[in-house]
C-alpha cells in the first residue's frame, strides 16, 4: 500500500550525484538547495508549463513546482501555438531557463539565487497531482492525462527494478526531451527516485552525442528513440561503449536493434508503454521478441480490447495495440488497432509497410499513412535524396501487394518529427495537402 507521503528524491548519501552539468557533478544536497531556492521564487499559480531546455534545470523546476503544490503541464510539443493553447485553457504560466521567442507572454525565469542553505528533504503527498501530460497527437488530437506523485513514484520504482537501476547506479544520457513522458520517466525520475545521475544536456547531432557520452563516467546508459537511433548507427562514428541502451516511443525494427548493438557494443532494451499507463513492459529485441510486463502488472482481455492493470494505476487502462498473450506472461504486439489495413480483401498494417519502406537502401526516413480512413488509398512520405519516385515505387512493389503501393508518394527533405521522434498525424496530412496543391 502506498504511504500517505513520499520523499521528493532518493537521497542515499547527500554528496552522491544526481546530475552532470557542463562537466561538473551536482550532488543531491546541492539539488535540494536549488529546488528550495527555485520554489521560493515561483509565482503563486496552480498550473505551470515547464519549458526549461537544460535537463537539470527542468528537474529543479519540476521538483520546485511539486514543493509549491503546482501541477506541471507537459504539452505535446514546444511549438508556440501549442503552448499558447494550453496556457489559455488552463490559465497557466510558463517557466524557462532562457528566453523563448513567439510566446504570447514571456516565460517566468527559473531563479536559483540567492541560495537557500540548509535545505531539508521534503515529503510530497502521494495523492498530490504532479503532472498533466498530453498524448503526442500522433493518432489525432492530444488528450490530457493527470498523474499523482504516488503514481509516478510507484511506476518509476517498477522500471528501476526491471533494469537494476535501483541498486546499480548509472549515469544517464538522453536524446529525448524531459517534457515527453518517456523522457520524464527514464531520465528525470530515474535520477530523482533512484541512485542515478542524469546528463543535463540533450545532444541532438551524432558528434555532439558522442562527445557527451565520452564525458560521462562509467557505468553509463543511453536513452533514445528509434528515429534518433537510426541516425546514430548510420553516422559511421566510433562510439564509446555504454552499459546498455534504452529505446522507446515507436516500434523498433529488429535489424536496427542489431545494428545499434553492433555499433555501440552493448545490449539494447526496448520499452513498451503509453501516456495513460507509463512504461509497462520491456524486451531485448535482438535476443527475444517477447515482451515481459513489469513486476506487479497484468493484462486483462475484455472483448476485442486488452487492458493493463498495475499498482501505479487507479483503474485498468485500455491499450491501443493488438496483443497476442501467452500463459507464461509473454506477449507480442501485433500493431495498433488503428493501423490495421484491409484493402481489396488484402490485410497488412501500417507498421509492416513502414518496415518495408525503411528497409530500402537509400531511404533515410519515411512513413505510410491513410489520409482518409473511409477511403482505401494510402500515401507515403519519404526522405531519400538519392532515389527518385519511380525507383522507390519499384522497390516497394517487390515487397508488397500492389493495392498497398502509395498514391501519392511524396519526397521530403525531412519528416515533421517531434522532439521524441513521433509523427503527429495532422502535420503529415498538411504536407500531403500542400503537395496536392502544388502538383
Amino acid at each position: 500500500m502506498t504511504p500517505a507521503s513520499l520523499p521528493l528524491i532518493h537521497v542515499g548519501k547527500p554528496h552522491f550525484p544526481i546530475a552532470v552539468r557542463e562537466g561538473e557533478i551536482i550532488s543531491r544536497e546541492q539539488f535540494l538547495v536549488d529546488v528550495h531556492t527555485a520554489a521560493s521564487h515561483l509565482p503563486d499559480r496552480p498550473h505551470v508549463i515547464n519549458l526549461c531546455f537544460d535537463r537539470y534545470h527542468f528537474m529543479v523546476a519540476f521538483a520546485a513546482a511539486l514543493l509549491r503544490g503546482q501541477l506541471s503541464l507537459l504539452p505535446p510539443s514546444r511549438a508556440p501555438e501549442v503552448i499558447a493553447e494550453v496556457v489559455n485553457e488552463y490559465d497557466a504560466y510558463c517557466l524557462s531557463d532562457r528566453a523563448i521567442d513567439g510566446l504570447g507572454q514571456a516565460p517566468y525565469p527559473l531563479r536559483l539565487t540567492p541560495a537557500i542553505e540548509g535545505a531539508m528533504l521534503p515529503n510530497i503527498e502521494a495523492g498530490q497531482a504532479a503532472i498533466m501530460i498530453f498524448t503526442s497527437g500522433s493518432t489525432g488530437r492530444a488528450q490530457p492525462n493527470r498523474k499523482t506523485w504516488g503514481q509516478l513514484v510507484t511506476g518509476t520504482r517498477l522500471a528501476l527494478h526491471r533494469f537494476g537501476l535501483d541498486t546499480n547506479p548509472h549515469y544517464l544520457l538522453a536524446t529525448v526531451p524531459p517534457q515527453h513522458m518517456y523522457g520524464l520517466e527514464s531520465t528525470v525520475l530515474y535520477a530523482m527516485l533512484g541512485p542515478n545521475a542524469v546528463h543535463a544536456g540533450q545532444p541532438f547531432y551524432p558528434e555532439d552525442l558522442r562527445f557527451a557520452l565520452t564525458q560521462l563516467p562509467m557505468p553509463r546508459m543511453l536513452v533514445t528513440t528509434p528515429a534518433h537511433l537510426r541516425v546514430l548507427t548510420r553516422s559511421e562514428l566510433e562510439w564509446p561503449k555504454p552499459d546498455f541502451i534504452l529505446c522507446a516511443t515507436a516500434p523498433l525494427d529488429g535489424s536496427l536493434a542489431a545494428e545499434a548493438e553492433q555499433a555501440f557494443g552493448c545490449p539494447l532494451h526496448e520499452i513498451y508503454g503509453c501516456t495513460e499507463a507509463g512504461a509497462i513492459a520491456s524486451r531485448q529485441p535482438v535476443r527475444d521478441q517477447c515482451w515481459r510486463l513489469y513486476e506487479g502488472m497484468h493484462l486483462i482481455h475484455q472483448g476485442e480490447n486488452w487492458l493493463i492493470a498495475g499498482p501505479q494505476l487507479d483503474q485498468p487502462q485500455t491499450l491501443s495495440d493488438r496483443i497476442e498473450y501467452d500463459d507464461d506472461g509473454c506477449f507480442a504486439l501485433l500493431g495498433r488497432k488503428s493501423e490495421l489495413l484491409n484493402i481489396a480483401g488484402k490485410r497488412t498494417t501500417i507498421g509492416e509497410l513502414n518496415h518495408r519502406l525503411l528497409s530500402i537502401p537509400g531511404v533515410i526516413d519515411g512513413c505510410f499513412i491513410q489520409p482518409d480512413p473511409t477511403r482505401e488509398r494510402l500515401a507515403a512520405l519519404v526522405v531519400a535524396p538519392d532515389l527518385d519516385e519511380a525507383t522507390l515505387l519499384r522497390q516497394l512493389a517487390r515487397s508488397m501487394d500492389p493495392v498497398f503501393l502509395p498514391r501519392p508518394l511524396i519526397k521530403l527533405t525531412a519528416l515533421p518529427r517531434t522532439d521524441s521522434g513521433k509523427l503527429p498525424r495532422q502535420a503529415l496530412l498538411t504536407l500531403i495537402d500542400n503537395a496536392r496543391l502544388s502538383a
